[in-house]
């Protein structure tokens, strides 16, 4: 049995020689791998360069992306998510540690994703981002559509074109990236940027808002699940459309947008109406109009003419009241007339009574009358003395005697 070597026989290492030799051995056993892990830690550095963990159930291996690789990602890592890494095996001396220089990491299948998708839609409907009564009515017709998307591509053009063939109206396009781990943080500064422009100013305030960007996978889509977009997002105080994918391609977007679009051509004809049609109604309703009022003057026509009809002619309303005018003076007169009669009757009767009481009457039934020589009537022969005059008046004239003897009887 060969002897251990002392220690004075052992060969003399520096640090960095151990550090150098247990490098190469590490590289060299696993000079490219691929690794299933669930993300921790992750923490992406001032310079650009991520820097994460990747465990499972006993253990933990450190991880770093460099700026140019973490910039290609079509997602956007975070704690939790389950990934497959691929890279090299290295170690780092500065530490004593060894770790995974990914070169390339994408979410460990679509279960994964989805998994994180639903967990993330649970945690944003319970604090009601997708309440109904958060939304926002699109209006009818905007006269600036801020758009969010990519500026090359099919899609911008398509919502271009359509908006240019239904209504001219103007558009904004603030360009981002629709795709990868940038994506998100540029899509929601465009939103936070349009909602603090000022109405009239140099760059005015869109009335409505489309995000979109075309198809793809679930990984290329990703950026429209991101919190900081979705917020961003619910808190837009100007309407939203979300236009993501085609029409089977949902998005957390998509629950926190104001409405929802298909197709990123169907959120520019949901954001404007066809300029032709709009006319074809307008006149349509001026014709209805012009026919309401001319209805409306026809029926009060008939309602005057009604009133007319109800009301009596003037010339023969004045006739007839001057006709009964005339027959109330005509049994006026009579009246007075016959009053009058009646009451010359009367009178007559009364004359004639009275004449018959006259003493004349008297007189020629054999009766005198007397009176003193100054004309007053003598009515006892009280009054009367011998020897002086008095006035006999008789039926057919007058005479004077003299009293020559006064007796009573």
């Amino acid at each position: 049995m060969k002897e251990p070597m002392k220690a004075t026989q052992l060969p003399e290492f520096t640090v960095s020689e151990i550090s150098s030799q247990i490098k190469m051995a590490v590289e060299g056993a696993f000079p490219y791998v691929r690794v299933r892990g669930e993300i921790s830690g992750y923490k992406r550095a001032p310079s650009g360069h991520v820097y994460l963990n990747l465990k499972d159930e006993n253990s933990v291996l450190a991880s770093v992306c460099w700026k140019g690789t973490a910039m290609r990602f079509t997602f956007k890592p975070e704690d939790g998510l389950e990934v497959l890494a691929t890279g090299s095996i290295t170690t780092y001396g500065g530490q004593s540690k060894y770790q995974l220089i990914i070169d390339n990491m994408q979410p460990a299948g679509l279960g994964a994703l989805m998994a994180l998708l639903e967990k993330r839609k649970k945690k944003l409907d319970a604090e009601g981002l997708f309440d109904a009564d958060r939304k926002k009515e699109i209006p009818y017709l905007p006269e600036v559509i801020g758009v969010i998307t990519s500026p090359t591509g099919a899609v911008i053009r398509d919502i271009l074109h359509r908006i240019e063939d239904r209504f001219p109206v103007r558009v904004i396009v603030w360009p981002t990236l629709v795709q990868g781990e940038q994506a998100a943080g540029q899509i929601k500064a465009a939103i936070d940027g349009f909602n603090k422009l000022e109405k009239n100013g140099k760059i005015p305030r869109p009335d409505v808002l489309i995000v979109a960007r075309g198809g793809g996978s679930v990984e290329d889509l990703w950026a429209f699940n991101e919190e900081e977009v979705v917020r961003a997002a619910a808190n837009s105080s100007i309407p939203l459309i979300s236009a993501i994918g085609h029409e089977t391609d949902f998005t957390l977007l998509d629950y926190a947008a104001d409405l929802r679009a298909p197709t990123p051509t169907a959120a520019a004809e949901m954001a404007v109406p066809v300029k032709s049609e709009l006319i074809l109604l307008l006149d349509d309703l001026a014709k209805r109009n012009l026919r309401g009022i001319y209805r409306l003057i026809e029926t009060h026509e008939n309602t005057l003419k009604s009133l007319f009809r109800a009301i009596p002619n003037p010339k023969r309303f004045i006739e007839e009241k001057a006709q009964r005018l005339d027959n109330n003076l005509i049994r006026m007169e009579n009246a007075i007339h016959n009053l009058l009669k009646e009451k010359q009757q009367n009178i007559d009767v009364l004359g004639r009574l009275l004449e018959s009481y006259h003493y004349k009457r008297v007189l020629e039934r054999g009766f005198a009358l007397v009176r003193e020589a100054d004309g007053k009537v003598i009515k006892s022969i009280k009054s009367l003395k011998p020897a002086v005059n008095v006035n006999i008046e008789l039926s057919d004239g007058n005479l004077i005697a003299s009293i020559s003897e006064v007796k009573a009887h």
